[in-house]
């Protein structure tokens, strides 16, 4: 199906839409697969490792308990838009359906909402363990820590359904051709021809603000408070503050990438650079999250030093044919010093 034939009539309710993505020379092509393929690799198997670790290996706290559900949402996160990227690498057409590109909208801003009100989750986690370690166990329960997910994924949900319910009631009209890599709602909007198109506008607007901003703020807050403590404290509490390195670090890259891409207006001459930062919010960050926990967060460290410790003991155990046997003394000495 040509764009031509795509761009003709007057439709209230298209059954397709046309994803332009990228160049379609081949070479191009080809290069951009094996990028998007390395990107969806890693950011599973990393998050995979995470998620494996937490449940697996003691690692309960709250911090690492959010950061479990954190890193299972980076992969629905990304699957929501990298697997159909990446079947689009190689396809001459690559359309996707009104309903499917619907649905695309709804669980990527279900997983992007939902993500960060659990970022603010976790500043707020980090706040309680820093500024009132004292009350922290009691303030922050196993019962208050299953509240925050089921209500990052509540929100995220709720608010979604509602966007994508709006959105899937606009009239489009004119051009079904959406210059983008994946079906996202600004992009959509662009295309309807509703003359109460301003006002459904603002109330999408409003509710992805809503999520992202209050959740923002949130953060901005507890950090806040956070810093104030350690400036108040002195040398004691910066130990402490160096647990929020990760996290903080994860929260600059999620909220300003989205910021950049959302902010900033999108003119027809910069939809290459909307295709770029949609990749960084949208691919790069899911990505780069458990590599951040994974250097800069001692105890993940330590778990998957234990993790592959107790492989090497394994397969030293397995492979002398006795299973009572214990470890040559060298490899239990080895995982002890790491």
């Amino acid at each position: 199906m040509s764009p031509e034939f795509l761009q003709k009539g007057n439709l209230s309710s298209p059954t397709m839409f046309l994803l332009l993505g990228f160049s379609n020379a081949y070479g191009a092509q080809v290069t951009l697969c094996l990028f998007f393929s390395f990107i969806y690799l890693v950011t599973v198997l990393g998050n995979l490792l995470i998620v494996t670790l937490v449940w697996l290996d003691h690692l309960q706290s709250p911090m690492y308990f959010f950061l479990g559900h954190l890193s299972f949402l980076d992969i629905c996160y990304s699957s929501v838009t990298l697997p159909k990227i990446l079947g689009d690498s190689f396809s001459p057409q690559k359309t996707i359906s009104f309903a499917g590109c619907i649905t695309q909208i709804y669980f990527f801003l279900c997983f992007g909402g939902s993500e960060c009100v659990l970022l603010a989750a976790m500043a707020y986690d980090r706040y309680l363990s820093i500024c009132h370690p004292f009350r922290y166990p009691a303030l922050m329960s196993r019962r208050m820590c299953h509240c925050l997910v089921a209500i990052s994924w509540l929100s995220g949900s709720l608010s979604s359904l509602i966007q994508a319910f709006l959105t899937a009631h606009l009239p489009f009209c004119g051009s079904n051709v959406i210059d983008h890599l994946f079906c996202e709602m600004p992009f959509l909007l662009q295309a309807s021809c509703s003359p109460n198109a301003p006002l459904n506008k603002a109330t999408l607007y409003a509710l992805a603000g809503t999520i992202a901003m209050g959740s923002f703020l949130l953060t901005l807050v507890s950090y806040a408070h956070i810093i104030g403590a350690v400036l108040q404290k002195g040398a004691g509490m910066q130990k402490a503050f160096a647990t929020c390195s990760s996290h903080l670090t994860v929260v600059s890259l999620f909220f300003g990438a989205g910021a950049v891409a959302y902010l900033v207006p999108h003119s027809s001459g910069s939809r290459e650079i909307d295709k770029v930062l949609a990749l960084l919010y949208a691919a790069v960050t899911p990505m780069l999250n458990p590599i951040i926990y994974s250097l800069r967060n001692r105890e993940v460290k330590g778990a998957i030093r234990n993790a592959l410790c107790r492989g090497r003991l394994q397969m030293s155990t397995t492979g002398s044919g006795i299973a009572t046997e214990r470890p040559p003394r060298s490899l239990r000495q080895g995982c002890s010093t790491w």
